[in-house]
């Protein structure tokens, strides 16, 4: 990830990564057209596994979502060869938090909207902090134990049985 002096991080160079509209995108997904910068987000982080970047509606005071660089599917469509790819999106959620100056990561949220509860269906992490500045609206979207909501241990601990 490309930053300045400052705690702003700059634009990433996304042609580097060499995503295009080939073998991993889908036209008609929104994060598709997100991580091939085609509609003008600032991108936090970008590599060839996953991307970052700000959530439009945030949920807490910090809220960003990590999602692969190539289009994969929704949580459900996951199986135990995907473990490795949700560790790496939890690290980089934990990277842009560290970046981005939130020290308490015992008051963070980490989790995916369980199908039929995603409004996209590119698997897209859900990072928020701090959680106990959350309203009540996102602690009801987000709440961990739900039928809407998986943390992301718990989605690992499923494709791992």
């Amino acid at each position: 990830m490309a930053t300045n002096e400052g705690s702003e991080p700059e634009y990433v160079d996304i042609s580097k990564i060499n995503v295009g509209q080939g073998e991993g995108y889908e036209k008609k997904c929104i994060f598709c057209k997100v991580v091939n910068n085609e509609m003008g987000t600032e991108i936090l982080h970008v590599d060839e596994e996953v991307s970052c970047f700000r959530d439009i509606k945030p949920g807490a005071p910090h809220h960003y979502l990590v999602v692969p660089t190539r289009h994969v599917g929704n949580c459900k469509s996951l199986s135990k060869e995907h473990v490795s790819l949700v560790e790496k999106m939890v690290e980089i959620g934990m990277e842009i938090l560290q970046k981005n100056n939130v020290l308490d990561l015992s008051d963070v949220r980490f989790g995916f909207h369980w199908p039929p509860f995603c409004s996209v269906s590119h698997l897209h992490l859900h990072v928020l902090a701090p959680a106990s500045q959350m309203g009540f609206m996102s602690r009801l979207f987000y709440r961990p134990n739900s039928y809407w909501f998986v943390t992301a241990d718990q989605l690992i601990q499923q494709l791992n049985s």
